[in-house]
């Protein structure tokens, strides 16, 4: 049994206490779990752009103060009661959306949207209670995504955690827990594309190029608005790169021209309404798939022509990849662990306002490389 177990841990958080401010590193008092909760270290996390997205407050209702991060490893410090699937020393990852394995989604095979533990942003607290498990000097501090791993100990529902291969480096492997995931789930779990050579259209490409490649994509079209990044597209397996600057019509008809009639799969992953209406106008006919995975302003809505439906194109939505947390994670960080190979950079949180430095590591995903059979 962990000693510090049933009591309160004072550690070193990264704060946010207003919208687009830099966050503050300060001590916070971690709370115990409660029932069907975890508390567990952190070992590592990483920098995802949804932090930065609720941080700045766009497009939603802003909840501060509050604990960012969403995209971690750690291990198991402690459990709340009715916690048996895992226990004190375990590595884990925390996911913004969980598996209580008990609805309708979680026992369904096509869906990952639990009922009970799906993505909320709005909300600040635990479920078992109502209440935050941080607090600085009484005042409590709101989570984010139920996960909040921008402090050394955050508390996570025990649906929102996968137990991980022991062996599996904390360093490389956090970033599984939701960029990698998603982006290898999006082509392999919502886009499907058939076996052989394919065509992919990517909108912020990035890692995204990897998990293609893997999915047995040929052709790797980036569509950026800086030239500048196309040579470091191509590190990450982008063969092709459409700046939409350079154009006087729109891009889909750009990349329908080049690829004789749209591309055979097209992921987008900024969040921008224009170019999910692009991402999904881009695709052939007839066989054609779109998957949206950023996620837009809360009032943006999605506007095409009736035709480009009913001319067979495919438009798919996916959070998570489609992946359930608990079910399939461990087998995602096995495929790591058997094949591919991530290369990632880590720097020390710091801030702005202080010199001192936060002992969480942040990853920041550099590429994914290899591919399999």
């Amino acid at each position: 049994m962990s000693t510090t177990a049933g009591l309160v841990i004072p550690c070193k958080a990264a704060i946010a206490w207003e919208a687009g401010k830099p966050l503050v590193i300060e001590q916070v008092e971690v709370a115990p779990p409660q029932a069907m909760e975890v508390r567990m270290k952190v070992k590592y996390t990483s920098l995802c752009h949804t932090d930065l997205y609720f941080w700045e407050a766009k497009g939603q209702s802003p909840l501060f103060p509050r604990i960012f991060g969403h995209e971690a490893a750690g291990v198991v410090e402690s459990v709340g009661e009715g916690v048996s699937d895992v226990q004190v020393g375990d590595h884990v990852l925390p996911v913004f959306t969980g598996e209580c394995g008990d609805c309708r989604h979680c026992k369904s095979e096509e869906s990952n949207m639990c009922d009970l533990l799906r993505i909320n942003t709005d909300r600040g607290v635990m479920l078992s209670d109502g209440k935050s498990r941080f607090s600085i000097s009484g005042t409590p501090i709101n989570h984010f995504l139920g996960t909040s791993t921008f402090s050394e100990y955050t508390v996570v529902h025990s649906g929102c955690l996968a137990k991980i291969n022991p062996l599996a480096p904390l360093d490389k492997v956090c970033i599984l827990s939701c960029g990698i995931s998603t982006g290898l789930g999006a082509t392999l779990n919502v886009a499907k594309p058939k076996k052989g050579s394919y065509s992919c259209c990517l909108w912020s490409w990035s890692c995204w190029a990897g998990c293609a490649r893997i999915a047995g994509a040929s052709r790797i079209i980036g569509v950026d608005l800086n030239p500048k990044r196309y040579e470091e597209a191509k590190k990450f397996g982008v063969t092709e790169f459409v700046n939409p600057k350079d154009h006087d019509r729109p891009v889909q008809e750009v990349i329908a021209e080049i690829t004789n009639g749209g591309v055979d799969r097209s992921i987008e992953c900024t969040g921008n309404i224009n170019a999910m209406i692009s991402a999904f106008e881009c695709v052939h006919d007839g066989w054609g798939v779109a998957v949206l995975v950023g996620v837009p302003d809360k009032d943006a809505v999605f506007m095409t022509k009736p035709i480009n439906v009913l001319n067979e194109r495919t438009l798919k939505g996916t959070f998570f990849g489609n992946y359930k947390p608990r079910t399939d994670l461990p087998s995602v960080v096995d495929m790591y662990m058997n094949k591919t190979p991530l290369k990632t950079t880590w720097t020390p949180m710091t801030t702005s306002s202080s010199s001192s430095s936060f002992s969480v590591r942040v990853k920041v995903p550099v590429s994914l490389q290899g591919g399999m059979e």
